[in-house]
């Protein structure tokens, strides 16, 4: 449920840049929870691979919310 609360309001940046800012923001500390297990979880082991594709979502979402708060202030290009 949380994940698609996350989704929704990253989908509303047409409609609020503010709304999807706060998405991003939450879809950033998720994905920043989740790779918190690769050094908390012993043994990680092959398992690893799943958690490292939220390095690279992270990465997108840090991504886009730049765009979204540039949007916010009217910086945007």
């Amino acid at each position: 449920m949380i994940e698609l609360t996350i989704g929704s309001l990253i989908a509303m940046r047409s409609w609020s840049s503010k709304l999807s800012a706060i998405g991003i923001a939450a879809a950033i500390f998720m994905f920043l929870t989740t790779l918190s297990f690769l050094v908390t979880t012993p043994n990680v082991g092959e398992e690893a691979g799943f958690l490292l594709k939220d390095l690279t979502l992270l990465g997108a979402a840090i991504w886009t919310a730049g765009e979204a708060l540039q949007a916010e202030t009217g910086t945007a290009k």
